[in-house]
């Protein structure tokens, strides 16, 4: 989806048209006799200078921006050592960076998969990048979306909350207020949102089986519920926590946490990462007549 500011500019330009119906033109008397004076030009703001912004929005942390994880959870989230993939001509450029864990439960930073799943993994990490549902510009599920290397904007007003990523423009709408169940499976899951407190707590479900949680072919069914949590920490931080729940997956809840870090670039906006053309050839290439 491409996010369009038409609607806004719309809106703005006719608070202009409104504003410039009441406003006396200059030299025109108004009742009274005297001429108004011109209007004077407003003080040229700062160069650089942001607008003033609310640390709270309806009373709740205002969490609205640009955010984008660091480090490499987006290629294992487990501990991994730096590797070697089959791109070999791409040398160092084509390496996996070593990672430490961002798994906090269980102890020992591991997923706790149930001896069948953990065959399974080890067969779709075998398979990548073609059996990797990025690769082929899938949407990437949750929470893979929030660690993937793109940044998503968070868009919070008084009610529902809109989440909006790079990677293949994804979306997803947080109701707050109109709990409901998932229509429909689906890649990026159904969401419902609430405050506790200071954090944003979100309950994640109705997916389908087809996300990873990463490159390494961690996988789940569609059994799995995951339970987010958001919390600012200072202006420029939120602390996310995701508990991921799947019986026919895992052997129990496990729960990860990593930093996300406000993009502080003057005018910084998501920009169009559309993937599906660069994606053509791995999908459909063996079709193609010789």
């Amino acid at each position: 989806m491409r996010i369009r500011f038409t609607g806004a500019i719309v809106a703005l330009a006719g608070a202009a048209v409104v504003a410039l119906a009441v406003m006396p033109i200059a030299g025109q008397a108004p009742q009274g006799g005297r001429a108004a004076l011109p209007p004077q030009p407003a003080a040229p703001a700062a160069r650089g200078a942001a607008p003033a912004r609310p640390a709270r929005i309806a009373g709740h942390p205002n969490m609205n921006g640009i955010w984008q994880a660091m480090g490499s959870a987006y290629w294992n989230l487990e501990d991994h050592s730096a590797s070697a993939t089959q791109f070999w001509q791409l040398g160092a450029i084509g390496a996996i960076p070593a990672g430490q864990s961002v798994i906090v439960e269980p102890a020992g930073g591991t997923i706790p998969y149930t001896p069948a799943a953990l065959k399974k993994r080890d067969e779709l990490r075998a398979g990548w990048p073609k059996s990797d549902p990025e690769a082929k510009c899938y949407m990437p599920g949750i929470p893979r979306a929030t660690y993937m290397p793109y940044p998503f904007q968070i868009v919070q007003g008084q009610k529902d909350i809109l989440f909006v990523y790079e990677y293949a423009s994804s979306n997803r709408i947080v109701h707050m207020q109109s709990k409901s169940e998932a229509p429909v499976d689906s890649w990026m899951g159904w969401s419902n949102g609430r405050w506790e407190g200071e954090a944003l707590a979100i309950t994640v479900n109705g997916f389908n089986d087809s996300t990873w949680f990463d490159r390494s072919g961690n996988h789940h069914t569609e059994g799995l519920t995951v339970e987010e949590r958001y919390t600012m920490q200072g202006d420029n931080v939120l602390i996310y926590e995701a508990t991921m729940t799947d019986p026919k997956t895992f052997t129990r809840p496990w729960k990860i946490r990593l930093p996300l870090y406000r993009r502080l670039e003057p005018n910084v906006q998501l920009l169009e990462f559309k993937c599906v053309e660069f994606s053509e050839e791995l999908l459909y290439g063996d079709l193609k007549k010789k």
